[in-house]
């Protein structure tokens, strides 16, 4: 269906009668529910959100600079009085520079000048001022007849209507301006997408494109690993692919660069669509050619539960990762292509640690992260003073599972827990228990079993932690993020959009306690039944997650 169109001429007034229309770049995407009147100048790469209102038929005309985003319910509107120069030294009723984030509800009111690099946050007002390149504005601020200074942080809430106060602000840290790289980012991408999602070619595309990656594939011919030979992948890396084409897994690959390696951020590489490990390890070699100097990970997909198994990062900025522990197929898997069905998916056995804890183990040691482990007493539990085991050194699995075990003895009858540490950012990544004063954990991440602990029952946070639809991990899971002070919320998607990982928020949850935590998490879980339901850990200062764990499955 075709959209209605947006930009108008700007109507005849008593101080204007030329009739102006905008000047859009065609690059630029404006949603058909939002409104541009009079001499408006779009740049290349502009996105435009619904709802949003950009009107110079009083002050006129206006500019928008390359890679901007105007985000929903934004207005920019100007006085008929009062101008600004622009970097191209013209003047104008409201200049807006290139790569700014102009987000929810925010007002910018014209005479005006956003410099380039700029963050403006939701509901703020910047009115007759020039804010300087590289500020960040953060969320119901005012700015009003001042200049802020190049590369300012004006605080959520500030009101700045004399230049001493704009003088004083902070300047702009790394982090925050990170943070606002990330947003000019993704809403490039948004508007990639809403142009194909109005190009029926594209879409079409992409649906069969889903379709392939989803529909089984029969391989007609398993050559052994060690016939196959790569330039660029390890042995284990061979290994590896073999052992998911045999067991009729997709293959999948990724790749990020390293700001967006930081947040998360992956994009999926050209679909492999292979009928032989040959065909798969050429494929493999191309994503990697194809992003030198870039992070590059393999993972199967089983087909059938629509879900990822053995992800392992196969390349990085400065090379191919060579797998630090070697990949060895399940017990139940030999050589010659048959499987036996036990279900093992780790390579080094242990009688203590849990099918999932040797597969996190696995995991971190092959993104190049180091392991430690921490012990506290129920009393100390509490209060969250955990202690460090003797540190361990090796990257290899057996050894870290080793280390694991030895520091399960040495504290028997507490709680024991692994850690997965990032050595460059200097950050936990991972937090799991493994051993509770009963004995070692031993159920499922996916299992229902309600757990309740007595070394709760005197805490000032809860009174008893019960859940009949939570596994126990993730009532735990709640519980230290509740203890650390982090902000906690959901995410659903149905089936279809958990493909291509479109998730959308919940709500965050506001809690006191582990047991209205519990609660509103259970809410979510009944309220989009049929779904995925995943809890979200945020850190409020690094601006981060810290935690995503799926807690319900269709």
């Amino acid at each position: 269906m075709a959209a209605r169109i947006t930009a108008e001429a700007a109507p005849p007034t008593p101080w204007s009668r030329n009739l102006a229309e905008p000047t859009i770049d065609p690059s630029a995407f404006l949603h058909s529910f939002s409104n541009i009147i009079g001499d408006v100048r779009i740049g290349a790469n502009v996105i435009i959100a619904p709802g949003t209102s950009v009107r110079a038929d009083e002050g006129t005309p206006f500019y928008i600079g390359e890679n901007t985003n105007l985000q929903d319910g934004v207005v920019i509107h100007g006085l008929e009085k009062g101008r600004v120069i622009g970097d191209d030294r013209q003047e104008y009723s409201v200049w807006v520079g290139k790569n700014n984030c102009i987000t929810h509800m925010a007002l910018i009111h014209g005479p005006c000048y956003v410099g380039d690099d700029c963050f403006i946050g939701f509901r703020s007002t910047v009115f007759n001022a020039r804010v300087g390149a590289g500020c960040i504005v953060m969320m119901h601020a005012l700015i009003q007849d001042v200049e802020i200074p190049p590369g300012k942080y004006v605080p959520s809430g500030a009101i700045i209507t004399n230049q001493q106060q704009a003088d004083r602000l902070p300047d702009v840290q790394a982090d925050d301006k990170e943070f606002a790289h990330h947003v000019v980012g993704i809403n490039q991408a948004l508007r990639a997408g809403y142009l194909c999602a109005a190009d029926s070619k594209c879409i079409r595309t992409i649906r069969d494109e889903l379709t392939n990656s989803y529909t089984s594939i029969e391989v007609d011919v398993f050559e052994r690993s060690d016939e196959v030979s790569s330039n660029s992948l390890g042995a284990e890396t061979v290994e590896q692919v073999r052992y998911l084409l045999q067991q009729g897994y997709q293959i999948g690959t990724e790749h990020v660069d390293q700001r967006r390696f930081r947040t998360g951020s992956w994009t999926s590489c050209k679909p492999i669509t292979a009928r032989s490990l040959g065909e798969a390890i050429a494929a493999l070699e191309t994503c990697l050619r194809d992003h030198s100097g870039e992070y590059v990970r393999l993972f199967g997909i089983d087909p059938k539960g629509k879900r990822r198994v053995l992800e392992n990062i196969i390349q990085r900025p400065d090379g191919v990762v060579q797998a630090p522990s070697s990949f060895k197929a399940p017990a139940s898997y030999s050589n010659n292509g048959s499987y036996n069905g036990n279900g093992s998916s780790h390579s080094n056995g242990s009688s203590r640690l849990s099918s999932e804890t040797i597969d996190q183990i696995r995991q971190l040691l092959a993104g190049g992260y180091k392991i430690g482990t921490e012990h506290v007493d129920e009393r100390r539990f509490r209060t969250g003073s955990w202690q460090s085991c003797k540190p361990i050194e090796s990257s290899s699995a057996g050894d870290v599972v080793a280390a694991l075990e030895d520091c399960m003895d040495n504290h028997q009858g507490e709680y024991v827990r692994l850690i997965g540490i990032d050595p460059k950012a200097k950050r936990r990544v991972l937090e799991s228990i493994i051993q509770r004063p009963n004995g070692p954990v031993s159920t499922s991440s996916s299992s229902k079993s309600t757990f309740t602990t007595n070394s709760y029952a005197a805490s000032g946070t809860t009174a008893t932690a019960t859940s009949s639809q939570l596994s126990s991990e993730a009532v735990e899971q709640l519980q230290q993020l509740l203890a650390g002070g982090f902000k906690i919320s959901a995410e659903h998607v149905d089936g279809r959009r958990f493909r291509t990982g479109s998730w959308a928020s919940c709500g965050q949850i506001q809690a006191n306690s582990i047991k209205e935590a519990i609660a509103a998490l259970e809410g979510y879980m009944n309220e989009y039944q049929g779904e995925y339901v995943r809890l979200i850990g945020i850190d409020p200062k690094a601006k981060r997650r810290v935690l995503e764990l799926i807690v319900q499955r269709p």
